[in-house]
């Protein structure tokens, strides 16, 4: 780039120094990239988890609610 345009040490650098910024650039897209997907992944694996946990605590609660059917005495009633 500046370096075709000017030919000296000076632009060489700058040349230089841009090419590196764009491929430190690229790697931190492609790192965000990365760790996005896999904060995307475990999303996904802790709300399959969350329903699961939901099921267990509405089980749970069903139990708790659960009431002894009373017992019938035996023999005759007498009104």
């Amino acid at each position: 780039m500046f370096s075709r345009v000017l030919n000296s040490k000076r632009a060489i650098q700058v040349n230089i120094i841009i090419i590196k910024t764009f491929m430190k650039l690229r790697q931190i897209i492609f790192l965000h990239k990365e760790l996005a997907q896999k904060l995307s992944q475990l999303e996904r694996k802790y709300e399959r988890h969350d329903e699961q946990i939901h099921a267990i605590f509405e089980q749970i609660r069903e139990f708790m609610t659960f009431k002894e059917k009373t017992k019938n005495e035996i023999g005759f009633k007498n009104d």
